[in-house]
């Protein structure tokens, strides 16, 4: 009789005391987020020298981006950011600040996104880091940034080309440097002939 009571109320324990573990649903990217990037790079589509010949135009842009980055830091401060992508776009919308501390801030978002496992957040890593050392004053090392001043063609420089090799460029998404170089022979060569037509 003791027995079967105690099996009783073991089976009793059992049944309503086992927790029931739920599968948690995915976390969903930030809807908010994914609008501010979105309105980042529709600013920047299809832009052309001739753009930035409008001050008008550029101050927009410039005010749009300032205003994108209280957005973005808000959602960052409230822990509103949780996904890989989302890391991943608010480090697009810092690498579009103004100062180094904006350029590091986002460096650290792209590392988090490649944390997070947004394999697309590697690039932004390597061009956040690049931009954040031309803003100190020290040269890339990557190569994502290319600068161009009103007279001169374009260039990499300043460009620490020995630091990391090709191999390492490629775990980032960054083209090796013989590609680079191809490339900004294309630009500038672009650019001599679109100055030379009458």
């Amino acid at each position: 009789m003791r027995l079967s009571c105690a099996a009783a109320v073991t089976a009793i324990v059992l049944s309503v005391g086992t927790p029931v573990f739920a599968q948690q649903a995915p976390v969903q990217d930030n809807a908010e987020m994914a609008a501010i990037f979105a309105a980042d790079q529709a600013v920047r589509q299809n832009l052309t020298p001739d753009f930035f010949k409008d001050r008008a135009l550029v101050t927009e842009m410039i005010n749009g981006d300032a205003a994108r980055r209280v957005q973005t830091r808000a959602l960052l401060d409230a822990g509103a950011l949780q996904t890989g992508e989302d890391y991943r776009a608010a480090a697009f919308v810092f690498q579009h600040g103004s100062t180094p501390e904006d350029y590091l801030l986002a460096h650290s978002l792209a590392v988090a996104a490649v944390s997070k496992g947004s394999p697309e957040g590697a690039w932004i890593a390597a061009a956040t880091l690049d931009r954040y050392l031309q803003m100190t004053d020290k040269p890339q090392i990557y190569g994502t940034q290319t600068r161009k001043t009103r007279d001169a063609p374009a260039t990499l420089e300043p460009y620490d080309r020995a630091l990391v090799p090709d191999s390492l460029r490629t775990v980032f998404g960054v083209p090796p440097q013989s590609e680079q170089d191809a490339r900004l022979a294309a630009v500038n060569a672009a650019a001599e002939a679109a100055a030379a037509k009458p």
